[in-house]
């Protein structure tokens, strides 16, 4: 690997400076999250609408609930998946230490326990919060790996950390457990089902401004996006699914695993763009499990949310 040690990576927040983290779902630029300033530069690299909040990263459930109010369900959650990708959004505890511009001026914040051995490292040195969107400029796919992190948003920071190729591939499930009612605000590597498992059946929600990542055109490579695609037209590149389809090397999973899918879209979407195609056409990929997050980030990149 290269990079920044997680030493030098919090340093560099602690003097207000933002940080290329790796995490186990997608490359994030961090920052403190008590620092306003700091948190400010974050929007300004990504060119980030100020009303999309930013998720907190914590090194521990007893530092989540420290900066947010976690009722018995909460908990429930927290144990389940944490260290891992699933994202709690809660009332706000502490407002200085997830400052106003991190939470988009909401009474609730979004906080997680990263997976990243990496990531936390850079945490547990810090001492602090740290929010870390995907480092991509906004509406952009977001990177998966060190080079792409660098090439996107690499200029302005002060510390980068490499923790090589993300596992899961997608962005950190969210859920929102506000006035006892648990619901699904962003699908993720985390299942409807595996919630569903801990908490019981999830509710509608009208709490989607709560969650990151719900503009209607978001994750898009340059080239435009058709969904559902048996086959390429002229000029596209397709990005295949299971057995036999399309060309191996545009292969999200060739075993049809959804897992591995997850995984290599966003590497593939911005590999695909790079050769100028026509367009990207992607096959149809199931619906269930984690075929949920891959299709609500296809809608997204191909500016369709229906």
């Amino acid at each position: 690997m290269t990079g920044d040690t997680p030493e030098i990576a919090a340093e560099a927040l602690k003097t207000g400076r933002l940080v290329m983290l790796p995490t186990e779902t997608v490359y994030g630029l961090a920052a403190d999250a008590s620092n306003p300033q700091a948190v400010a530069r974050i929007f300004e690299a990504k060119g980030r609408p100020r009303f999309n909040p930013l998720i907190a990263h914590v090194a521990n459930g007893l530092d989540a609930e420290s900066i947010a109010v976690f009722d018995e369900r909460a908990r429930a959650l927290a144990e389940a998946f944490w260290p891992g990708p699933l994202t709690i959004v809660a009332p706000v505890r502490d407002r200085e230490r997830v400052c106003d511009l991190a939470r988009a001026g909401l009474d609730s914040v979004a906080v997680r326990v990263p997976g990243h051995p990496r990531a936390r490292a850079v945490i547990a040195a810090f001492g602090g919060a740290v929010v870390a969107p995907s480092a991509n400029r906004s509406g952009r796919p977001s990177p998966t790996t060190f080079d792409d992190a660098m090439e996107e948003t690499g200029q302005f920071v002060g510390a980068a950390v490499d923790g090589g190729p993300c596992a899961v591939g997608v962005e950190s499930t969210v859920v929102s457990v506000l006035d006892g009612v648990v619901a699904l605000l962003r699908p993720g590597s985390v299942t409807r089902e595996e919630i569903e498992a801990v908490v019981g059946p999830l509710a509608e929600s009208g709490q989607g401004h709560r969650s990151p990542g719900r503009l209607a055109l978001h994750y898009a490579p340059d080239a435009p996006v058709r969904i559902e695609a048996e086959t390429a037209n002229e000029g596209e590149v397709l990005l295949g699914f299971g057995p036999g389809v399309g060309e191996a090397r545009w292969s999200l999973s060739p075993n049809g695993d959804l897992r591995e899918a997850a995984a290599n879209l966003f590497r593939l979407l911005r590999e695909a763009d790079r050769t100028r195609p026509v367009g990207i056409a992607v096959s149809p990929i199931p619906h269930k499990g984690l075929g949920e997050a891959i299709n609500d980030r296809l809608r997204r990149a191909a500016g369709f949310v229906g």
